[in-house]
């Protein structure tokens, strides 16, 4: 792929400090969906010691004509850069990149669970899984402070409308006890988990958040005897 460039075509909030980038993308770009892409900034006018290299997880999936990515919108110089982004803004691209991808067998349910902007992975494979009508189940659970800080939230309760194997289960572990908000509450545990997904069918668990939220979830569902070859997780350090 000679073109090593794409654009920034829009963008807009979709959380509260969280901001979602529509980008073009480039001819033969092919992917799958959870998988990541490397953006560089081009002659940056500020750096910081973080560099200009970020990588994120495509929130798009394969059969979308853009890419489409989303951050929290963090006081540094790459996030300064994309907030002030002219329109068509280039960034140069390399990718895409992991295997944080869906299972091929539809036999065994698939348990996403996201923290906070840990959810733009599952977004993609959400999304692919509605487009292709695959067969597996998927149980989406996603922690966040308030409804307010949870990216893509009004989407997510749509997905679930379009497909009869899409259960999304949002929580939030700082309401007010008097908040109005029929979803769950508290940090995502076994119970919760064993109460909305079928634990007894050997799902796939996939994790994605802050490295602190992933390591939780790793030592709850080790302790309640998932198999770790059955556990796959991608970390968001510092976003």
């Amino acid at each position: 792929m000679p073109n090593k460039t794409l654009k920034i075509l829009s963008s807009e909030d979709v959380a509260r400090g969280t901001r979602a980038f529509h980008l073009s993308k480039p001819d033969g770009f092919n992917y799958e969906p959870g998988q990541t892409i490397d953006l560089t900034l081009i002659n940056p006018p500020e750096m910081d010691a973080e560099g200009p290299v970020r990588t994120f997880s495509l929130v798009s999936a394969p059969h979308e004509p853009y890419l489409m990515f989303a951050t929290r919108m963090r006081d540094t110089a790459f996030k300064r850069a994309l907030k002030n982004a002219k329109p068509d803004m280039e960034l140069a691209w390399d990718g895409p990149y992991g295997s944080f991808i869906l299972h091929r067998n539809p036999s065994k349910p698939a348990v996403f669970l996201a923290g906070g902007i840990g959810i733009t992975p599952f977004m993609s494979m959400t999304k692919y899984a509605i487009h292709h009508k695959l067969p597996h189940e998927i149980y989406l659970f996603h922690s966040n402070h308030l409804p307010e800080d949870s990216p893509f939230l009004n989407t997510l309760q749509e997905f679930e409308k379009q497909n009869p194997n899409v259960h999304y289960i949002p929580t939030m572990t700082d309401l007010e006890p008097s908040a109005q908000w029929s979803g769950e509450r508290g940090i995502i545990d076994w119970n919760m988990i064993a109460q909305k997904a079928p634990t007894m069918k050997s799902p796939i668990y996939y994790l994605a958040g802050p490295p602190g939220f992933v390591t939780a979830m790793r030592d709850m569902l080790k302790a309640n005897g998932a198999d770790e070859d059955s556990i796959r997780f991608e970390e968001f350090p510092g976003y």
